[in-house]
């Protein structure tokens, strides 16, 4: 019977990779990747499968929209035809209006910058968890993202700034199911350095 740590191994061998990744972002703590996970959250925050999701996030940015003032820059129909381009056609024409409003809204209250948003690091002794629920009802406020997509973002994020370990309710089902433990803390530790993004990314996608 294989061990937990061998299971996670086996998990991120077929899974390992974030949808930030999948999407091509290269996550750093700079404006533009991080202005590009917020775009990738938006497109995933509908009825839509991560897959189309990920394939339109990679025709906004290689269109050279990796920036908000670029995306506002575009117009409506170009912004449309990238969709498109990744076959993101039910919600095409309103996510293009809502990705310029998201992106006039980054410029205007927070200077086109993310960072403005990241949390402080815990105290010693203290977890992420505020720091996470904080985040996340920050960046539920732009435009389509919600709740959940809010969820998407602090999960993405986690191993750039310090909200982590986070996992939502998809990830802590999943690896229930895969005999793995349902509490962060111990289910981060299963993880490879600078890895927990990864661990709660394969357990969405195998969950």
């Amino acid at each position: 019977m294989s061990t937990q740590r061998e299971r996670v191994e086996a998990l991120l061998a077929e899974h390992g990779t974030t949808y930030a990744e999948d999407a091509g972002i290269a996550l750093r703590d700079k404006p533009s990747p991080l202005y590009q996970l917020l775009v990738l959250t938006m497109l995933a925050s509908t009825r839509i499968s991560a897959d189309v999701a990920v394939a339109a996030a990679r025709e906004l940015f290689r269109a050279g929209w990796r920036t908000p003032a670029k995306m506002a820059a575009a117009t409506w129909q170009q912004r449309v035809d990238a969709l498109g381009r990744g076959h993101y056609r039910r919600y095409d024409e309103s996510t293009s209006t809502k990705l310029e409003q998201g992106a006039r809204m980054l410029m205007d209250e927070y200077d086109g910058d993310l960072r403005r948003l990241r949390p402080e690091p815990p105290a010693s002794g203290q977890d992420a968890s505020r720091a996470a629920d904080e985040l996340r009802e920050s960046i539920a406020r732009f435009p389509r993202i919600g709740p959940t997509g809010a969820g998407i973002f602090v999960r993405e994020v986690q191993d750039v700034w310090p909200v982590g370990p986070y996992f939502d309710e998809r990830a802590l089902d999943a690896a229930a199911d895969l005999g793995l433990p349902d509490d962060p803390r111990r289910l981060a530790r299963l993880a490879p350095q600078g890895g927990v993004a990864r661990l709660a990314a394969a357990l969405v996608k195998a969950g």
